[in-house]
């Protein structure tokens, strides 16, 4: 039953304090989406009332069927603006076909986050990188910007253009500016700045959206609307989400399958992500694949009462973490207040200015962009720099949802490029040790007969070609060291393509006159050659746990001529054979 209804697993955790704990985190955050809900949706090209909705249902879903004990779903920012990104193609922003569009792509995600939980995928969201995600929400940020810029100065722009033309069409019509359209949108953005540095656990986007509000209604009593050229949101309608229906039809599933995909990817990546952040801070452990389920069914149920997609939200989980929630039903009990707080003060929006909202969205955006994140990534890699640069101007200049999936192709050839050239490096006994201990100095001399080489990473069909090709080299260069000695200790992974490897090099050693040896060999690449019945093949005398051992009998293999002619005393076994002239 747990298993079915992880709600269970905490409902011991449930007391009289905690219940009086969660019920004032759920009231914090109830609050808080408002302003929030509101931007979403306008982001998202849904009207207003539809971002509340997806704070609703899917909140409380989410919070009885996941697997952290803070995260709070609802819309976020990037799935909004994937959303308005992808849907506006086919569809007007904000009309009937729009909203139906939105519901059954709620719908869709909602399913194959559910099948990914079911079928235990919740580690495939750790390919989004977090330079994909920082990438993506600075593109984000600026396009969103660029969106509301039409509000934030009053004029009117074209519409779907991309940021580039946006910003050409402000340089070029700059004197059409409305002053006091600006005013109120620069007065909302200063006071969320404001209240956020000096109160910085007050709402700051209420706050916002508080003052700009009243900028606005103050200017239109003074100077006339007509004059002023503020004009309001409208008042919200007083209702609890209604019901509603997804479209269920093979051609528009086809349609948004691409969509899907990509917001599914980032919506976990994001609500997984948020749910570990959140869990390093309070201690419980999270699991990926329950989130997973949690997720699904949300959005599914969502897609029932008008909400579109939701995920985990950064800025309410946080707030519910801070707020001193103990368990998910402080979740729980901020959707099921939002929806007395709609019921209540929803024709307040009447006076709040497309202006203020602008404001409060351009405060989003700048929030939006991690200059510290940016800054270390430059400085720690460069691969992770191209990456990030990539999937940003890919937000910037391509479809979004194109975006996230190219920042991911890139992060998993930069890795599979790595992991595909093991490091393969000589190794040679250390004079100084007094057990001989192998080390990577070029320095020390090398035995004239024996070759030690160690391999650090995967030997799997990706990294085959390198390593062949340092086995080629290694015996072209040094055709006296016809006896090979592997360090295999850093193999993490053998595939039959890796044991073919092996076998290969130890026929070709053979062939020469000398064999080849392993040493440390792990237990899951033992477990390969073994079921592929490559040990026999390789010869299980030559394999080795201890270094000792292996040098000691690989030793009495060598050509004894040689050790005689030879003064470089490379191992302790040359002092034994030859005191006064061993190899």
């Amino acid at each position: 039953m747990r298993k079915i209804f992880p709600f269970l697993r905490w409902r011991n955790r449930v007391t009289r304090e905690t219940l009086g704990a969660d019920l004032i985190a759920g009231l914090t955050g109830a609050a808080l989406v408002l302003p929030q809900g509101v931007a979403f949706a306008t982001i998202a090209g849904m009207p207003p009332q539809y971002g509340l909705y997806a704070s609703m249902v899917p909140a409380i879903i989410a919070a009885l069927f996941g697997s952290s004990w803070h995260l709070v779903s609802g819309p976020t920012t990037a799935a909004s603006i994937v959303m308005f990104s992808a849907l506006s193609a086919h569809a007007a922003p904000g009309s009937d076909q729009y909203i139906a569009l939105a519901i059954t792509l709620t719908f869709m995600v909602g399913v194959i986050q559910l099948v990914m939980g079911m079928a235990r995928m919740g580690t495939l969201v750790n390919f989004i990188s977090h330079s994909v995600i920082v990438g993506f929400t600075a593109g984000a940020a600026i396009l969103i910007a660029t969106k509301q810029a039409d509000n934030f100065f009053g004029l009117e722009l074209p519409a779907g253009e991309h940021f580039y033309e946006t910003l050409y069409y402000l340089w070029h019509h700059w004197r059409d500016i409305h002053p006091l359209v600006s005013l109120v949108a620069v007065v909302t953005l200063g006071s969320g700045i404001v209240v956020k540095r000096i109160w910085p656990k007050f709402p700051a986007m209420l706050a916002a959206l508080i003052v700009g509000s009243l900028v606005g209604v103050l200017l239109n009593l003074v100077l006339d609307e007509a004059a002023t050229g503020i004009q309001m949101v409208g008042a919200l309608p007083q209702q609890l989400p209604p019901l509603s229906l997804p479209t269920f039809s093979v051609g528009i599933f086809k349609e948004l399958a691409p969509v899907a995909l990509a917001m599914t990817l980032f919506a976990l990546t994001e609500a997984v992500s948020i749910a570990r952040s959140i869990s390093m801070r309070s201690g419980q452990p999270i699991e990926g694949n329950q989130e997973f389920i949690g997720q699904g069914l949300s959005n599914i149920a969502g897609s029932f009462f008008s909400a579109y997609v939701a995920t985990g939200s950064f800025n309410r989980s946080g707030a519910n973490y801070d707020a001193g929630a103990k368990t998910p039903l402080a979740a729980v009990f901020a959707g099921l207040l939002l929806i007395f707080l709609v019921l209540a003060f929803a024709p307040l929006t009447a006076y709040l200015p497309n202006a203020a909202m602008a404001g409060l969205l351009f405060l989003v955006a700048w929030r939006l962009i991690d200059f510290h994140q940016i800054k270390n990534i430059v400085r720690a890699d460069r691969k992770e720099t191209v990456v990030m640069a990539v999937t940003f101007f890919g937000t910037l200049f391509l479809e979004l949802e194109f975006a996230i999936l190219l920042g991911v192709m890139l992060s998993l050839m930069i890795y599979l490029r790595r992991t595909s050239r093991p490091r393969v490096s000589p190794r040679v006994p250390d004079p100084d040790s007094p057990h001989r201990k192998f080390t990577s100095s070029v320095s020390l001399p090398e035995c004239p007969q024996l070759k030690l080489i160690r391999i650090d990473d995967s030997l799997y069909f990706g990294a085959v070609a390198h390593v062949r090709e340092m086995f080629r080299r290694f015996r072209e260069h040094y055709p006296e060291q016809r006896q090979l000695l592997l360090l295999t200790k850093g193999i993490n992974h053998v595939d039959i393509a890796g044991a073919e490897l092996l076998l290969d090099e130890a026929t070709t050693r053979r062939n020469l006159g000398g064999d080849m040896y392993l040493y440390k060999l792990k237990d899951s690449a033992t477990d390969v050659l073994e079921r592929g019945g490559y040990m026999d093949k390789l010869n299980r005398q030559n394999m080795f746990d201890s270094k000792e051992d292996a040098i000691h009998q690989i030793f009495g293999r060598l050509d004894k001529s040689v050790c005689q002619r030879c003064d470089k005393r490379i191992f302790l076994e040359c002092q034994l054979y030859a005191p006064t002239e061993a190899c």
